[in-house]
């Protein structure tokens, strides 16, 4: 139990554990009323610190890990799982040194927290301090909240500290000691729990960005207002239903976000903010706007989307910047006699590409993501407004487990909050590819506990205008889910007087239960795997060759039945009980894995009539009758068996004829090749398809670039230089991306090539394919050739005037979302074409300001793009969010390609600053750095 401080509160506890190693449970000293001496405490650290480490090597008096963390007046050990303990370290190794840090980022995911943030008062220099979570994952990816509750008080007397982030923690209410730091400018307390903000939040004068989404925050302190540099505040997906009057008073304020709240109406002082460039109102609950937003001198854009607007003043209907969509406008009201109920008077809400939650009340809603998915949720499904998080996730095998004969048809979908359980059923539609090719089967939606997956009751639809196809459930809780076609499943109860069960798929096969089969009631389940006569003739090269359905039972007992259960199987095709030699007739036993095919005739009494072979067992598994006069009759069924699970494939390489670094991968299903080829022949060329190979559904594959062809091998999907796959065979697994080659191009072409290899052997694959996947000889597949041609110069290359325009160096975002240069520009710019106009637009650029760079160069569209976005990034530089702002811009101007090109090139950015992080040791480096690290 933990130790207790002066009036029975509890203090640190510093636990002892053997092996030399130490842990630290604490609730730290400034939450204790009579706390010890700072010097004895220090002591006591350095006692325990001298003891052992279990995070480093060696004593933690010679801390050569640690102290190759410190570079100059710089400390990033959020890197670091055991950021905390290097940072003990060094404070008891070198505190001259650490005591000078200015920027400090550590984990608020660390074990070690509590006792760090004692220390930190004695960092009187500190400028920056990230006290981030997120850094710690679950099996699915989704980001951990930290431990940080609150802050010790002497925080506050951080005089110099101007930048404070917060984020993912685990924040109810603001550290009152955040009011004391009378530097702050920037601060950000997002993804936490917070309700309300203190009533002198107004007094941190020096504010210019706050972000506190994704809180829980239903009002606003009066003194908001009082924030008088405020210039970028950001409340969305909170719970706000009003707004005070006094935030009119932000008059600096150049973008407002209270998307995702609860908001009915917003005051119209708002229109005094004159500063304004983009207001954010999407996703509430709005049933009137002020007419004055729209004389707003400086807005570019107003999002009113997604909300109860029945009308809106013409002023703002007919201004160009503003967006409506998802209101019922020109509906009439309801009447009070109407059913609230019905579902066609429910508010709708249509989702853009680049949102993530939406509020559920108590008055229903139903909602369109713009992946197709829709949710209806009925009056009385929440009692109160609900924040609704929700993504769509690449399958992963790794917790994606499909059954033998399973065909995955969609992504997975993530709903949150999980666990939370509605009043009332919400319903979910969701896409998915159509089994045109898979008869005799069903579809189901597929959910996931935390624990095991199963199956909802499904109904499937068709959608009248695209004629997609969606699969429909209703569930009370939240989790995973996804769309699958399975076997059809035939199930029934057994109770002690027995019964009968039949294959909706084949109803000859049949299994009766006779009675005193059970002494109590069991559930049993029947699936049927019709395989056809050309099917066996192909791969077992015997065209005298005739199985039955294949036959799959399965119970939810252990234990085997009492009495034989009687089943009867139809002959294979052509047999009947008149021609049948009884020595070509096999009955065959395989394990639920199918892993193990035994011919079991001689063990059981087989009986025949005209169509079927009628026999008895005991315990449930596979059953499968055979005719041939092959011998040895298991070997080939599990041969069998393994290609009945196996895909013929083919892989495509294909390059865009307009610019043939974009190459396009391609795993296509043999009988979808004709048909893909022909959809990208206008805009791809490449060789011919590769020869047919065969995987598994689920199976891993890799592509590697050879021979003078290159790609960024910091790509989240790449793994050791080669780019990561999954099949599935009814969802596209595809891959754009862009390659480069450190071969000089100027003066001659480069013909290199793409490899295939098969990854990790699957788990689930039977036994004799898994051997004959081992070796670097048996994992390639396929080999097809790429050609770079010869460059021809288009852009200048050298970093002084550009196509007569002539820019400072630009350095733009920060350590957070990664950093973006002139050069990256550049190449972005390559990329742009005729799309500049709205590209600009929607990153909040006038529109007096796109038609004066289209009339000052409307002669070169290239100028033009360049102005555009040199325009753009010199009006933010200073802005921390600009590359995420870059990228949302990009996704709704309909361009994903340039999108996903920022978003792996800051990837790679952070990803190389985090190496030079850990490289750094003590050498000095550049001042450009420093300020990267300080995100302002």
């Amino acid at each position: 139990m933990p130790g207790t401080g002066c009036g029975g509160e509890p203090s640190f506890l510093l636990l002892l554990v053997p092996a030399a190693s130490w842990c630290c449970w604490c609730l730290p000293a400034w939450q204790v009323r009579a706390c010890p001496d700072p010097v004895d405490e220090m002591q006591k650290m350095a006692e325990l610190l001298g003891r052992g480490d279990k995070c480093g090597e060696g004593a933690l008096g010679a801390p050569s890990l640690a102290g190759s963390c410190l570079a100059d007046n710089r400390l990033n050990l959020d890197v670091y799982p055991d950021g905390c303990c290097r940072f003990l370290q060094l404070f008891e190794g070198r505190r001259g040194e650490v005591v000078q840090v200015e920027f400090l980022r550590l984990s608020s995911n660390d074990c070690l927290l509590g006792t760090t943030l004692s220390i930190l008062p004695h960092l009187k220099h500190l400028k920056s301090l990230v006290l981030k979570g997120g850094h710690a994952r679950d099996e699915f990816g989704l980001c951990q909240h930290g431990s940080l509750t609150s802050l010790p008080p002497d925080i506050g007397n951080l005089r110099c500290l101007t930048h404070l982030d917060l984020s993912f923690n685990s924040l109810s209410t603001l550290p009152s000691c955040i009011l004391h730091l009378p530097s702050l400018r920037v601060l950000v307390v997002s993804h936490n729990s917070l309700v309300a903000l203190p009533e002198d939040f107004g007094s941190l004068s020096k504010l210019t960005f706050f972000s506190a989404m994704k809180n829980q925050l239903k009002d606003l302190p009066q003194s908001i207002g009082e924030l008088a540099v405020l210039q970028d505040l950001d409340l969305s997906e909170n719970a706000l239903e009003f707004l005070p009057e006094e935030v009119g008073n932000l008059h600096n304020c150049t973008e407002l976000d209270l998307s995702g709240n609860c908001l009915s109406s917003i005051p119209d002082s708002l229109a005094n903010l004159k500063s304004l460039r983009r207001l954010h109102l999407h996703s509430n609950l709005l049933v009137t706007v002020p007419a004055s937003l729209a004389s707003l001198p400086n807005l570019s854009r107003l999002d009113l989307q997604n909300n109860c607007l029945r009308a809106v003043p013409p002023e703002i209907q007919t201004s160009p910047f503003v967006r409506l969509r998802g209101n019922p406008l020109g509906e009439t009201e309801p009447s009070p006699q109407a059913d609230e109920s019905r579902a066609g008077g429910l508010r709708r809400l249509f989702l853009a590409s680049g949102e993530d939650s939406f509020t559920v009340t108590s008055e229903g809603c139903k909602v369109i993501l713009a992946c197709g998915i829709h949710f209806y949720f009925p009056p009385g499904a929440a009692s109160d407004p609900l924040r609704i998080y929700f993504r769509t996730l690449a399958p992963d095998p790794q917790w994606v487990k499909l059954r033998h004969h399973d065909v995955l048809l969609s992504r997975a979908l993530e709903l949150q909050p999980h666990g939370v359980k509605f009043q009332q059923e919400v319903q979910i539609w969701m896409p998915y590819a159509s089994p045109q090719t898979l008869h005799q089967r069903e579809v189901v939606v597929r959910t996931f506990s935390g624990q095991s997956w199963s199956d909802l009751r499904t109904r499937l639809e068709q959608k009248r205008k695209s004629k997609k196809h969606v699969a429909h459930c209703s569930v009370l809780h939240f989790s995973w889910f996804l769309v699958v076609s399975r076997l059809v499943q035939n199930e029934c109860k057994v109770p002690t007087e027995g019964t009968l069960l039949f294959s909706s798929v084949d109803p000859n096969i049949k299994v009766t239960f006779p009675p005193g089969v059970t002494e109590e009631t069991r559930s049993v389940k029947l699936q049927v795997l019709p395989v056809s006569a050309e099917e066996i003739e192909e791969i077992t090269a015997d065209a005298g060759c005739r199985v039955s359905p294949l036959l799959c039972l399965s119970q939810d007992s252990l234990v085997d039945f009492l009495r034989p259960v009687r089943i009867q199987l139809p002959l294979p095709p052509g047999v009947t009980g008149l021609n049948l030699d009884q020595s070509r007739l096999h009955l065959l036993h395989g394990d639920l894995e199918g892993q193990t095919w035994d011919d079991i005739t001689s063990q059981v009494v087989l009986e025949f009539t005209h169509l079927y072979a009628v026999f008895e067992v005991t315990h449930f598994s596979w059953y499968w009758l055979w005719y041939t006069t092959k011998t040895y009759i298991g070997g080939i069924a599990k041969k069998v068996y393994e290609r009945l699970r196996m895909y013929q494939v083919n892989f495509i390489a294909l390059q865009r004829k307009k610019d043939p670094e974009q190459v396009l991968l391609q795993c296509v299903p043999k009988h979808k090749v004709d048909p893909v080829l022909k959809k990208l022949q206008d805009r791809y060329r490449g060789p011919e398809p590769s020869d047919m190979v065969e995987m598994f559904e689920g199976e891993q594959f890799f592509a590697a670039f050879e021979r003078g062809i290159s790609i960024d091998m910091d790509r989240p999907d790449c793994v050791d230089g080669r780019l990561s796959f999954i099949f599935y065979s009814h969802l596209k697994n595809m891959k754009e991306i862009y390659v480069t080659s450190p071969v000089d191009r100027k003066g001659q072409a480069v013909k290199g090539q793409v490899s295939f290899y098969r990854g990790a052997v699957p788990e689930s694959i039977p036994e004799d394919a898994s051997r004959r996947r081992k070796g670097p000889d048996s994992l390639w597949l396929a080999t097809l050739p790429i050609k770079l041609p010869r460059l021809k110069p288009r852009w200048r290359e050298n970093p002084g005037p550009l196509n007569g325009f002539s820019f400072p160096p630009l350095n733009l975002g920060n350590a957070e979302t990664g950093y973006l240069t002139q050069a990256n520009l550049l190449s972005i710019a390559r990329r742009v074409g005729a799309d500049w106009q709205t590209i600009g637009l929607n990153l909040g650029l006038t529109y007096q300001q796109i038609e004066r760079i289209g009339y000052n160069n409307r002669e070169d569209l290239d100028k033009q793009i360049l102005d555009m976005l040199f325009s753009w990034a010199q009006q933010n530089s200073e802005d921390p969010d600009c590359v995420s702002k870059l990228i949302t811009a990009m996704k709704e101007s309909g361009r994903q390609d340039i999108a996903d090109e920022v978003e792996t090139i800051i990837e790679l950015g952070r990803q190389k600053y985090r190496e030079s992080i850990r490289r750094v040791g003590l050498e000095q480096e550049c001042s450009t750095e420093d300020s990267a690290i300080a995100m302002m």
